[in-house]
């Protein structure tokens, strides 16, 4: 009876441990803002690192079209916003890894899921992404210091993506043959705007007559830009979706802020829900629809998808929206089960790499061109933890009370035993 009595106090003080590491994650600040690095990214990098060296780009190619690309562009992204927010002489690991992510999309086997007939060429996904880490290296530099041949290769790549914009009917640009993702050339635009923001100015012209053609071509339903467009025209094909307009909520304040803002607006009103009143999500369909699922965005419980929550966290940060952004970051703490070692963090019990890219790509967030916006009215509200805190509470008491229950019944006295008489001694 000992060795079981001591294993159910091992085992509920284990579960009250369980949720009270569970209440700490959803109160504990789990974002830095603009300006400080996030708590555990640096050793979620590390991580990343490590795995793919052992081929974490690799399995998430077998995933989805873009996962080696997106695993390797979105760790140097990450380190590029990390070594944006330390003093430029200590930026040295941040360029060299931001560096060593870009040769990576430059290679054969970066550019190998992509047509080079495609104009630009590789594509309009391709050649965004690229471009964006491009200017993320130069940004860590300073401006005397810059390596001509990264200043003269990204001067060449941001006059190629605008006179393939120049000479589109279409706002958007395919990304494969055939077909267009508005979001796809949200980043590329991005990446011009960055160049004027690092180098002498020349696409204005350019990002002015993109953002007429997008503004002719919203979503009817939602007001957002669609998740799919007529590759020649540019006109909806798809309704707004939350894994594209994520990532378009992140880059389109570098474009133009005040038309970004009202998007973002429209954004959290269509998407952002707080299912089952346990915390802020993100659906893949606006309101009031519903749809399948597919590799971007994974499974929809309650019409969630978690990519795109993962991703809103990096726009409501780059928007200013810290509310939104503590919240969302906080939930992910709890539901994301992260691992620590004295040198590592990943999340999902090191599932899945590129999860842990994302994130930390979304922890990171700050603006690179613009500068950072007022915050936009607070929809979270003040309670939202409340609920959570409480079943976690309660898990926690709940195994004693069991314990308790259980050890008083195994120390109660057997009732009175009726007597019965003999059969035959009867008077």
């Amino acid at each position: 009876m000992t060795i079981v009595r001591r294993t159910s106090a091992l085992l509920a003080a284990l579960v009250s441990l369980l949720a009270l590491v569970g209440v700490a994650r959803l109160i504990a600040p789990a974002t830095g803002g603009v300006s400080r690095q996030p708590p555990g990214v640096d050793r979620q990098l590390s991580y990343l690192r490590a795995a793919l060296d052992d081929g974490a780009g690799e399995d998430a190619q077998a995933m989805f079209p873009e996962g080696w690309f997106f695993a390797h562009a979105l760790y140097g992204l990450a380190w590029v916003e990390t070594g944006l927010r330390q003093p430029s002489e200590e930026r040295d690991a941040a360029l060299r890894e931001a560096r060593w992510a870009l040769t990576r999309l430059e290679s054969p086997a970066g550019t190998a899921p992509f047509s080079p007939d495609l104009t630009p060429a590789y594509g309009v996904f391709h050649a965004g992404w690229t471009n964006w880490l491009r200017g993320g290296v130069l940004a860590l530099q300073p401006a005397q210091h810059r390596d001509p041949a990264e200043v003269r290769r990204f001067a060449a790549a941001s006059t190629a993506l605008a006179a393939a914009f120049d000479a589109s009917a279409s706002p958007y640009l395919v990304a494969y043959p055939g077909q267009a993702w508005p979001v796809d050339s949200t980043v590329a635009m991005a990446s011009l705007r960055l160049h004027d923001h690092l180098l002498p100015p020349r696409f204005d012209r350019t990002a002015r007559r993109w953002l007429d053609g997008v503004r002719q071509r919203l979503d009817p339903r939602t007001g957002l830009l669609p998740h799919r467009a007529d590759p020649v025209t540019g006109e909806p094909a798809e309704v707004a979706r939350g894994t594209s307009q994520s990532v378009i909520q992140r880059f389109l304040p570098e474009v133009d802020p005040a038309f970004a803002r009202d998007q973002y607006l429209r954004f959290r009103t269509e998407f952002v829900v707080f299912p089952l009143r346990l915390g802020p999500a993100v659906r893949e369909y606006p309101r009031g629809l519903d749809g399948p699922g597919d590799v971007d965005s994974g499974p929809l419980p309650l019409g969630v998808s978690f990519s795109a929550t993962v991703v809103t966290l990096g726009a409501a940060q780059v928007q200013g929206d810290d509310a939104l952004a503590g919240a969302l970051a906080n939930y992910g703490e709890l539901v994301g089960f992260p691992l620590d070692t004295p040198h590592t963090r990943r999340y999902a019990f090191g599932l899945l790499p590129i999860g842990d890219a994302f994130l930390a790509w979304s922890k990171t967030a700050r603006p690179w061109v613009s500068a950072p916006p007022d915050a936009p009215p607070v929809t979270v509200p003040p309670w939202w933890r409340t609920p959570l805190v409480v079943l976690l509470l309660l898990l926690g008491v709940l195994p004693w009370l069991l314990r308790r229950r259980f050890r008083r019944r195994r120390s109660s006295p057997p009732g009175p035993v009726a007597s019965t008489p003999a059969v035959g001694l009867l008077p």
